[in-house]
């Protein structure tokens, strides 16, 4: 299936997204694919449709949020991203405000990038976001990535990291404190947080830990 056969998954926004999908993914990384996109758009709209907002800005911001081709953990890539997407939306004639507002909401999503975000689609971009990193489908996308990056599965000789630094660069399982929790403490909006908590983050990981005996 192309990345144009898709565009119906964002609806009611198809115009808006025949025209972003061909920049909206630059990496062939798995967990950041149009796959990523989709369910981020589903999130955001659910929040919104609660929370109130500009939907369509909110559409281009979910779109082009990964649209460069950076290690994501970079605290650069959503700031690139927000460059780039400030000139795609100026060439469709966008209104300097809106670019702007758009670029932000990119730019303040990452969790690396370490930037508050300051409006409400800002706020619903990056809750959107995070809750794509937690749950069933955040714990496949981290065995993913660890996958991609040659990492163990988990330290065997100390899986909880008891008496050594978190390293998530060399044991997946280190993400869920290093990162995953801190996202699932951080949510902005209501909706987001009450969604978030729906997740079930840590009962994976004690479920993972209970079966490896830890």
């Amino acid at each position: 299936m192309q990345k144009h056969d898709l565009v119906h998954i964002f609806q009611p926004f198809e115009a808006l997204a025949e025209k972003l999908i061909p920049h909206a993914v630059a990496t062939d990384d798995g967990a950041h694919d149009i796959g990523h996109i989709g369910r981020v758009f589903a999130n955001a709209t659910r929040i919104q449709a609660e929370e109130g907002g500009d939907a369509e800005l909110l559409a281009a911001a979910v779109l082009l949020h990964d649209c460069v081709s950076v290690e994501k953990n970079s605290p650069q890539a959503s700031q690139l991203a927000a460059d780039k997407a400030s000139g795609i939306l100026a060439e469709m004639g966008w209104d300097k405000q809106r670019i702007e507002a758009c670029a932000h909401a990119i730019a303040a999503h990452s969790f690396s990038a370490g930037i508050p975000p300051e409006t409400l689609e800002a706020k619903i971009l990056q809750d959107a976001d995070r809750l794509d990193a937690i749950g069933m489908i955040g714990v496949a996308r981290l065995f993913y990535i660890g996958g991609r990056m040659g990492s163990l599965l988990y330290d065997p000789a100390d899986p909880t990291a008891e008496d050594r630094p978190l390293d998530d660069k060399h044991f997946a399982l280190d993400h869920f404190p290093a990162k995953l929790f801190k996202l699932a403490e951080g949510f902005q909006t209501g909706t987001g947080r009450r969604l978030a908590a729906e997740r079930r983050l840590h009962m994976f990981r004690d479920l993972l830990l209970e079966e490896i005996g830890a």
